[in-house]
């Protein structure tokens, strides 16, 4: 088995495509007005409207009701990025910093509410975790 993709439903597919777009620098590829997609090396983020969700089943997402998933996204220099989102990114959960587990972290929420960090492994072992 292959994990592919994650996907966040949202009301407003164009605003959180651009603020993906933006704060990744991944330019995404749109199905139709309802579904896009940002590829990158390892993992796709898609995102879907809201009129996307009966096809699945009436009512089994929601849009901006995530508490408990972060998206991860693996950069080369944290601190780097912070600044370039400095002034875009409205809200910051914390400020870059260096977790027990040897990555830096930069937590912030997307316009959904929707929990993102950007991280740099910062220890040797991180460093070799996360090697390309």
């Amino acid at each position: 088995m292959d994990f592919v993709s994650v996907r966040i439903i949202t009301g407003d597919v164009a605003r959180l495509v651009d603020f993906y777009e933006r704060a990744t620098g991944v330019p995404a590829d749109w199905s139709n007005e309802d579904f896009a997609e940002l590829r990158t090396t390892s993992a796709t983020l898609a995102i879907g409207s809201t009129r996307t969700v009966p096809l699945f089943a009436p009512g089994s997402a929601r849009p901006a009701e995530n508490h408990s998933v972060i998206l991860e996204f693996l950069v080369d220099d944290v601190d780097s990025v912070h600044k370039n989102l400095t002034g875009f990114v409205e809200d910051f959960v914390n400020e870059p910093t260096t977790m027990p587990w040897g990555n830096r972290a930069l937590l912030f929420r997307d316009p959904d509410g929707n929990l993102v960090n950007f991280f740099t492994p910062v220890t040797p072992s991180a460093i070799e975790k996360f090697a390309r």
